[in-house]
């Protein structure tokens, strides 16, 4: 029977659908103890005896992938592959998927929480109040402002969506992959640029890779509507920090909300910590429980269908492969 390493903090030792799934197929998981982040005495031991990964947002390096020598298929709960060392699982003949789309309605519930925390003042307010203040300053509205999406993929879309229901207005920047519902009326296409200069809002959902590592630089920040909005719930490699902050500090940009960073946890140096104009959340936009039960049920399937000699469509990012890969 082949052997699954079962991974993510939140799945290990937890009943779901994902793991009946796998056991009626005729895997065994292994889950190691304890749960925190895996330690490299469990890898040690759990990698040797993997057939296949159940990752999420920790690494997959190509050490790892040396110490798997059984390892056919790494399927990651979520759609970012930035933490999987592709090269090496490509040169082994291992099968790299994802599960696009899965948590895109999440990371649309929390960029609104990001957004609102904002605009409403929500931390400000209730700081105050437990100070034993009582300050009822006038707030900033999101109708009639214009939100930039920069990434019109499935999180983008549903964010978009989201945004004219809040009777905003809504333009967009690339990433419009073929397999996206057609955004439809109210959403305007725009080039980069002219996004960033008349949008009130920017709201980011690109992929990390080498063409967009450090795309928030100052030079973007500084084409940003003065007293803007930012919110990233992709990956903190697509924004310079340093630049981000220095635009925050100016008061070029009104505000920030980050659900990643460059440093994850950031550390207690870091100026974001301090900056009053900043909210923070803890990598966590597109995990709520829905959408965690969904991801591991896709990446399962993924997992399964390969060991059944089945290519799962669409989810596959080693897609070359395809003609000589087997279980």
């Amino acid at each position: 029977m082949p052997n699954i390493l079962i991974m993510p903090t939140p799945l290990r030792h937890r009943p779901g659908r994902y793991r009946e799934l796998l056991g009626q197929a005729g895997f065994t998981p292994i889950d190691p103890p304890g749960t925190g982040k895996l330690s490299e005495a469990d890898l040690r031991a759990a990698l040797p005896e993997s057939d296949a990964l159940l990752a999420w947002g920790g690494p997959v390096t190509a050490e790892m992938i040396a110490r798997a020598p059984r390892l056919r298929v790494i399927a990651r709960a979520g759609a970012g592959y930035d933490a999987v060392d592709l090269a090496a699982a490509t040169a082994r003949q291992i099968a790299v998927a994802v599960t696009p789309g899965a948590n895109a309605e999440s990371v649309a519930e929390h960029v609104f929480a990001l957004l609102l925390a904002l605009t409403r003042n929500v931390l400000g307010n209730d700081r105050s109040i437990r100070a034993g203040g009582w300050d009822r300053k006038a707030v900033r509205p999101l109708r009639g402002t214009t939100l930039g999406v920069v990434g019109l993929g499935r999180s983008g879309w549903a964010v978009a969506r989201r945004a004219l229901a809040f009777g905003m207005r809504v333009v967009a920047a690339g990433r419009h992959a073929e397999d996206v519902p057609d955004p439809g009326p109210g959403i305007a296409w725009r080039a980069l640029e002219d996004l960033l200069a008349e949008s009130d809002v920017v709201s980011l959902h690109l992929p990390l890779t080498a063409a967009t590592r450090g795309l928030f630089d100052r030079r973007a920040f500084a084409r940003m509507r003065p007293g803007a909005l930012f919110i990233n719930t992709a990956r903190g490699g697509l924004v310079i920090e340093a630049d981000l902050i220095e635009s925050l500090t100016a008061g070029h940009l009104a505000g920030a909300s980050l659900d990643v960073q460059a440093s994850e946890p950031p550390g207690p140096g870091n100026p974001l910590l301090t900056l009053p104009n900043v909210v923070l959340s803890p990598h966590i936009a597109g995990v709520d429980t829905a959408a965690l039960d969904d991801m591991a049920e896709r990446a399962s399937r993924c997992v399964i269908d390969l060991y059944r000699e089945r290519w799962p469509e669409g989810c596959i990012l080693n897609e070359g492969l395809r003609p000589s890969w087997r279980w």
